[in-house]
């Protein structure tokens, strides 16, 4: 079994770390004068917080071998996802990548994945595809290789073509290896769920490229070629066991999660996979 130092060392690596305190600054952590706990390091919380994401366990189930207790650890992931240190990393990350010549512009596709909602709460409704039950979507959209660039949530019952102008708008500035900041891709694929004219004028006139099939026209395979690699990113997402299921009441905190898991595969291609602990290797400590 993995001590402490170690277990939150492979969660957090140095990099990763790095990164984080470019969003939030470090807190020196010093004992009280007059007794008391002394304050629970972030690099501690922010660990645990990932291996919540990765394995998919209860807040009241995470390991004292990370030091801080389970509602310390909560109360810190709450303070961040209100202050949206998430989102901020995300951005870090992607810039990283952007610096790098990682991200490929020349195409992008757009896809969502239902997420069954045990706790209800805001942006959720009646999933069709799961006899009504209350479930979240989660909207992504991918550059050609798979890399996640923006997320969303929505309730389960919104239909697909509501959330491309939205998600698209929101793709931040990302850096280039040379030349200015980007955010709009070439082309923009997609399924039928997006295939209306207002959609595609939309796309044109910021200067996308929409490959979307149309009903009745042509197939949404035709497109595999391309559209594969999203939904590779969504088994990835899957991979971060507490997407499985919304057990968030509050829709910033399920929104957080989706943001975690897009931060940990963009950061897993700036370090090539090898300086993360896994989602199976986490959950696999977590039952040992």
């Amino acid at each position: 079994m993995l001590g402490m130092a170690s277990l939150a060392e492979r969660l957090v690596s140095d990099e990763l770390w790095e990164l984080f305190r470019r969003v939030v600054p470090e807190t020196v952590v010093v004992r009280p004068q007059g007794g008391g706990r002394r304050r629970a390091g972030d690099r501690e919380c922010l660990a645990a917080i990932v291996f919540v994401a990765t394995s998919g366990c209860a807040w009241r189930q995470v390991p004292p071998v990370f030091g801080p207790a389970w509602p310390t650890v909560y109360r810190r992931f709450a303070r961040w996802s209100a202050d949206r240190v998430w989102a901020r990393l995300h951005q870090v990350v992607l810039d990283e990548l952007g610096a790098r010549g990682e991200l490929d512009w020349s195409r992008f596709a757009i896809d969502s994945a239902s997420v069954r909602a045990l706790k209800g709460g805001l942006l959720t409704g009646p999933n069709p595809t799961d006899r009504g039950k209350k479930g979240s979507k989660i909207h992504l959209v991918t550059d050609r290789s798979g890399l996640p660039v923006a997320v969303a949530i929505s309730a389960a019952n919104t239909h697909d073509s509501l959330a491309l102008q939205p998600l698209v708008t929101s793709i931040p500035l990302i850096r280039s290896r040379r030349g200015p900041r980007r955010r709009r891709p070439d082309k923009l694929h997609g399924d039928k769920g997006y295939d209306y004219p207002h959609l595609r004028r939309w796309l044109r006139s910021r200067g996308i490229t929409p490959r979307i099939a149309r009903r009745g026209i042509e197939t949404s395979q035709r497109l595999g070629r391309h559209r594969w690699v999203i939904e590779r990113t969504m088994s990835w997402l899957a991979g971060c066991r507490r997407l499985h299921r919304r057990y968030e009441r509050k829709a910033e905190h399920f929104l957080a999660f989706t943001a975690i898991a897009t931060t940990l595969i963009n950061y897993r291609r700036l370090t090539k996979g090898n300086d993360v602990l896994g989602p199976l290797s986490a959950a696999a400590y977590w039952r040992s």
